[in-house]
Order: C-alpha cells, then structure tokens, then sequence
C-alpha cells in the first residue's frame, strides 16, 4: 500500500522500449548528441511518478504565518517609530498579489485533480491538431549549445503526441551559427529553419526578438496554416520539453476539441529550472520563485480566462488562428513582447485562456551578471507597458500595481529595513495593529514561494530530491533574493524614467 504507484498505461505506451530505443538511435547518429532531457524508460517513469505525485502544498505557508504573526504581535512596540507610517503603507502594499497567489495555489490543485480523473485509464493521447514549435534564436555560437539541447527535445517527446509537428528554428539572415543550425536541422525532417532577411521591417518597426516572431507570424498566414486546428508553442532557444509537457499539450488542444464554443485560445504550464542546467547555485535557487509564480499568481489569473498578470515567451501555447489576428508587431520599443500580447489577448478574448500542468525546463542565467541584466530589461519594458495608452486602462493599472511593489523592494527589503531601524534608533512596529496579519501573511507567502519553487526545481532535476541544505538555504537569502530581484528592478525603472535606450540583450544559457 505504501510503496510507489505503478505508472500508468499512457506512460508504459510512452516508454515502450524498443520504440524508445530506436528514438534514441536516431537522436544519437551522425552529429547529434543524445539531449541532456531524455530519459531511459526507467528514469522517465520514476520522473512521472514524482510529477503525478506532486501538489502545491499549504503547510508551509500556514506554518510561517502563524510563527511570523505571533512573533510580530510578542514583538510590537506600544508606540510607532519614524519607519511606522512608511512600513504601514509599504509592507502591506503586496496584499493584493499575495491574495491572488493564494487564488493560484487552491486554483492549481483543483486543476491537477480534475485533470486526472478526466484523463485516468486512458491511453496515450494523440492530438489530432497540427502543433508548430516556434523557437527564435540569436543564432550565436555562445547560445548554439543550449538551443540544440532544446530542440533535441522537442524531437524526441513530441512527435508521439502530435503525429503532426514541425519545429521552425527561426533565425536572422547571416547569423554566426548559421552552419550549426543548418547542421541541427538536417538531423530531422522535422525540423524547418526560418530565415528573417536583413531588410526585412514590419510596419510599426518592430525589433529584436518580437521582429523575428512576427516574421514567422506572417509566414504562418501566408501559407494558410493561421487556422482553428493548428496551435502554436513558443519556446525560447534555452528551454526543452519532456514526456510530461508534450502529454499535457495534447490533453489540453483535445479538450479544447471538444469544448466546442467554450473552447480556450491559449494555454500555459510550469517553467522549471533543473538543477543539472545551473552553473550557479546561488542563482539556481534564486530562480526557485518563478515556478512558483507560475503556481500561485499566473495560474489565477491565466487559469482564470484572463492573462493579465501576463505570460511567459516559453511554454506559450496559441492558437494559430488567434495569434494572427494579434501578431506581434508592438514597435520599436517593444522588449516585452510576451506581457504586452497577454494584454491584448485579456482584452480581445477575455476568458479564454486556462492553465496546463504540463512543464518545460529551462536554464536559470548563468552569472549575477546575466541576472541582473535579465531582470532589469523586464523592468524596463514592464514600465513602458504601464504608459502604453493602446493597452486596456484597467490592464495598466494591474501591471503598475505589481511593478510599484516590485521597484520598492530595495526600500522595503527586512534586512534593510532592520539596519535602517538601527541606525536611526527606530522600532519598526505599524501605526495600526491591524495591519500585522497583513504583513504576516505577505511574508509567509514570500517563504512559501521560494519553498514551493525549489520543490518543484529539485523535483525536475536528476534525484528528484533537495539537498539537505537547500530549503534552509533558500529561506535564510530571501532577504538576498529581494535585494538581486529589486536592484535591477529598481534600475531598470529609472533608466525607463530617463529615457535611456534598453536593448534585448540575449544571455547564454548554461546547456
């Protein structure tokens, strides 16, 4: 009774072993390398035995809450200090997205159990829609290493569920891994390299990497593939599929199939980092919050039918029908191209989005450097987002709540918080006592993300289990984590603020 479940029917069709080993064979001849996510059929069932297992948990956020909000009440001074009304305002601000992330979390456990008795004893499910992985890249040789690692997955795990597939690696004309990708390509007649011309402009100017989505968008018209029954999955260069992701794709285009009127337009999973892909540990788990996010507030909101939290570049599921009356054509200032077609999508399509368990695995940056430079680019183009008067008002107004929360963190970061309290001899007790569970419950949700986030990350990785140190580690740096999140955040704005020019600087991923 206690010992591991066996692994269901789907996955033993998956995994039979001669038809694995043929795939294998074909990924391993001539100058193909085996991709680091593939599976020998033992692995890959011990795999979807911890990934049907796993469940957001409560506890951990039920738990810190109630040590955080005792601990504040034993330790709150009579009188407020000079910090009292600042952190009154300031550390209650984020209630609204804690809120809403607890939302995701309920949101996500009903999803997952609903799915899986909708889909309990069937057998492997083959989608009869036609899929079109979309994967720019730079096309330079630094980024060439974790692209083929990508697109060796997509070969391998797709095809079993979608008998019709192509991969368009889309690229600009005269990249220095031209040779590379050409070599890749010519590995599988499933793969298409898609070639954007020098002179190629789109009409409001659109650069970097939304130019290149957009150039196959047009294509994708022009040979009449912008239909009901072909789905789009943008993937970015560094980030693979495995067996789970191509099975919860096809689950969910065949309950769209059948939904009839009611059917969703775009889809989402879990981005997850394995740990074998990290070439900084510090940073690794830094990253342990984006699943996390993916978890709690994105799947309350694009779970919910409205995207406007926005959407990941990765993992991006889009009708082929959809997308073109979108596109991505946003102007030259355009560096966030996911959020700002999210926030179309909300207002054109509201309530057609949902949320998937299916997981793609990424790499998390390899340096502070490439971190930093990452999140203050999303900073940049979130803010420009904000006073873009072509997006819905309502929408704006959501993206400047959570980016308000986000610029301020180095201001309301604990650890700074306690040095400033020491410094200027201030107590750091609120104006109100009511306002104490508040904080109590921003903060538990803070450890509760990174908590979660690292139990999902260790469960993608090689053991499926975390290290000893690892959930004691990731608790004690929040204050770190705030400090590396907020910093660039904080830059980021201010250079928006200024007017200074931000480019897309694409950073190489460890393969």
């Amino acid at each position: 009774m206690g010992g591991p479940k066996a692994a269901p029917a789907d996955w033993d069709a998956w995994l039979d072993r001669d038809a694995w080993l043929a795939g294998r064979e074909a990924l391993g001849t001539g100058q193909f390398r085996v991709a680091l996510t593939s599976f020998d059929p033992q692995q890959a069932r011990e795999l979807h035995r911890r990934l049907a297992r796993w469940r957001p948990t409560y506890w951990p956020l039920v738990l810190s809450y109630l040590v955080i909000v005792v601990g504040d009440f034993w330790s709150n001074a009579p009188v407020a200090g000079a910090l009292g009304w600042p952190l009154t305002v300031l550390w209650t601000w984020p209630i609204f997205t804690t809120l809403t992330g607890m939302v995701g979390i309920r949101r996500t456990r009903k999803a997952l159990r609903e799915s899986e008795a909708r889909w309990s004893g069937h057998g492997l499910t083959r989608s009869e829609g036609f899929l079109i992985v979309v994967v720019p890249t730079i096309g330079r040789h630094d980024t060439y290493p974790a692209l083929e690692r990508s697109v060796l997955s997509y070969v391998a795990y797709l095809p079993r569920c979608f008998p019709r597939l192509r991969i368009d690696i889309v690229i600009d004309e005269g990249c220095e891994a031209t040779g590379r990708i050409a070599r890749l390509a010519a590995g599988s007649e499933l793969i298409r390299i898609v070639t954007v011309p020098r002179r190629y402009r789109t009409a409001n100017g659109t650069r970097f990497k939304a130019r290149a989505a957009h150039y196959s968008h047009e294509l994708r018209i022009r040979e009449h593939e912008d239909c009901d029954d072909v789905w789009v999955l943008h993937m970015d260069d560094d980030t693979g599929v495995g067996p789970d992701t191509a099975l919860a794709m096809a689950r969910f285009i065949e309950e769209q199939f059948q939904a009839g009127r009611d059917a969703k337009h775009l889809g989402q999973g879990i981005l997850t980092y394995p740990r074998e892909y990290a070439a900084n540990r510090l940073i690794w788990l830094a990253d342990s919050v984006r699943p996390a996010e993916d978890v709690g507030r994105f799947s309350a909101w694009t779970g919910n039918g409205t995207p406007r939290a926005g959407v990941h570049g990765e993992l991006l599921l889009v009708r082929a029908s959809i997308e073109a009356t979108i596109g991505w054509d946003f102007g030259p200032r355009s560096i966030v191209e996911d959020a700002q077609f999210a926030l179309i999508f909300s207002a054109r399509y509201e309530g057609r989005s949902a949320w998937f368990g299916g997981r793609s695995y990424g790499a998390s940056p390899a340096s502070l450097r490439d971190f930093f430079r990452q999140r203050e680019r999303w900073s940049w183009g979130l803010a420009a987002l904000i006073f873009n008067r072509s997006l819905q008002r309502r929408n704006r107004l959501l993206l400047g709540y959570s980016v308000m929360s986000w610029v301020v963190g180095p201001i309301t970061n604990v650890g700074v918080v306690l040095l400033l309290g020491i410094l200027i001899a201030s107590n750091t007790s609120p104006e109100t006592l009511f306002v104490i569970p508040l904080w109590a419950l921003n903060m538990a949700y803070t450890i509760w993300m990174y908590w979660e986030g690292l139990r999902v990350n260790a469960g993608v990785s090689g053991d499926g289990r975390r290290k000893w140190w690892e959930p004691l580690a990731v608790i004690l740096l929040i204050p770190v984590f705030g400090l590396m999140e907020s910093l660039p955040g904080l830059r980021g704005f201010v250079k928006f603020a200024r007017r200074t020019e931000n480019k897309f600087m694409v950073i190489a991923k460890p393969s």
